[in-house]
This record gives C-alpha cells, sequence and structure tokens, in this order.
C-alpha cells in the first residue's frame, strides 16, 4: 500500500471547502462537476455541485473531496482526524493558521515530550487537524 487519501463529503460546500484547503497548503485542485458529466443521469438535483474533487502536491495526493451524501444525508463527526507531519516550524505554523481561520483552536502549537512541535485545530468545516513537526536534533 502506497498510502491512505482522505475523502471528505461536504454537502454542498466542496467547492469552498477544496479551494480553502488549496490556499492553505498550494498545489492543483481539480473539480468534475455533475453538469454535462454521466453523473447527472444519477444525480438530477446535482447541477452545480461537485461529483469528486482532488488536490494534489508535487504530484502527489492529498485529499479528495465531494458533494455528494448517501441517502440518510451526512454528519460532520468527530471520528476522524487528519494528520499532517509537517516539514519545518514555519509550516506547522502556517499550516495552523490557515486552518484555523473561521475554525477553532483545540490545541495550541507548542513544545511536546516527543521532541516536536503540535497543535490541533478544528476547521471552518468541522473537520479536525493535527499537526506535527518533529524538531531536529543535532
Amino acid at each position: 500500500m502506497d498510502a491512505i487519501n482522505p475523502y471528505i463529503g461536504f454537502s454542498g460546500k466542496c467547492r469552498e471547502a477544496m479551494n480553502f484547503y488549496k490556499e492553505c497548503f498550494g498545489g492543483e485542485l481539480d473539480l468534475q462537476l455533475v453538469d454535462g458529466s454521466p453523473m447527472e443521469q444519477y444525480w438530477p438535483d446535482g447541477k452545480g455541485k461537485i461529483f469528486h474533487s482532488s488536490l494534489t502536491l508535487n504530484g502527489k495526493l492529498l485529499l479528495m473531496g465531494s458533494d455528494m451524501t448517501g441517502p440518510k444525508g451526512q454528519t460532520t463527526g468527530d471520528n476522524i482526524q487528519l494528520a499532517i507531519s509537517c516539514t519545518s516550524e514555519e509550516e506547522i505554523n502556517r499550516f495552523f493558521h490557515k486552518l484555523g481561520e473561521g475554525g477553532q483552536v483545540l490545541a495550541p502549537v507548542s513544545e511536546m515530550f516527543w521532541n516536536a512541535l503540535f497543535g490541533s485545530v478544528q476547521d471552518q468545516f468541522g473537520i479536525n487537524w493535527m499537526l506535527n513537526y518533529y524538531k531536529v536534533t543535532s
């Protein structure tokens, strides 16, 4: 297995959410609309909606999302967190502040006993993020 990639349902806010994540992390965003696609026959009420999106950075998939929901709808839960291993102190702080815009700080970025900086934030879409940066020791 190469990776496990998060796929997030946004119940009508996929375009907004994925553009937000692109602003946070950079990369290339691909949005596939229901309009004009074969998905129209399966989702007649999906006009203007996103049936699939993906955000890639340096050729690697970061996250995927959709406006589609199952027959029972969707509930944003607190049973999943997305963890990011950051490459620098600057990066952890930048991601933390960008993801926290309009959201809620769960744990501020601070030094931890495992020789790392760690912070946790819930973004404006109710998604929980854990950010970790292992300090380089010499």
